[in-house]
């Protein structure tokens, strides 16, 4: 019986970090949902951002299990792009299909809202990795 070989700490974290990232998706999303709400001041804080964010949480599901985007969650090309059109995309239609306000300046603050959010903590993130990795070679 031959010993099973452990697992290196990059292969134990790639759960972690697709989990990460996948939460922070989540978490933006709702945050963009919440300071639209607080922008025109509707009520129900709760409810409403909920109702607000849930079209846009799918489409970022759907994406993420169609393109199969835990295989490299944080990479700004194809991951972080495809959830951002995906999110934005199929919020927008879901948005449509069930008669709630889908018109060319909320689409336009959406995908750029979105865009900052979802491709801009990818940044940072890869950014940090980049200079962590970079000192320890130093």
């Amino acid at each position: 019986m031959r010993p099973t070989k452990s697992p290196t700490r990059s292969e134990r974290s790639i759960p972690a970090v697709t989990a990460s990232a996948a939460a922070a998706d989540a978490l933006l999303i709702m945050v963009f949902a919440a300071i639209g709400r607080d922008a025109h001041a509707r009520g129900d804080v709760i409810t409403g951002v909920l109702l607000t964010a849930w079209p846009f949480l799918a489409g970022a599901a759907v994406t993420w299990l169609l393109l199969r985007l835990w295989r490299e969650p944080l990479a700004l090309w194809p991951a972080g792009v495809a959830v951002w059109l995906g999110t934005v995309g199929v919020g927008m239609a879901l948005r449509a299909l069930t008669g709630q306000t889908v018109v060319l300046p909320f689409v336009i603050v959406a995908l750029i809202s979105l865009a900052v959010l979802l491709l801009g903590y990818r940044a940072l993130v890869l950014g940090f990795l980049r200079l962590r990795r970079s000192r320890r070679r130093d």
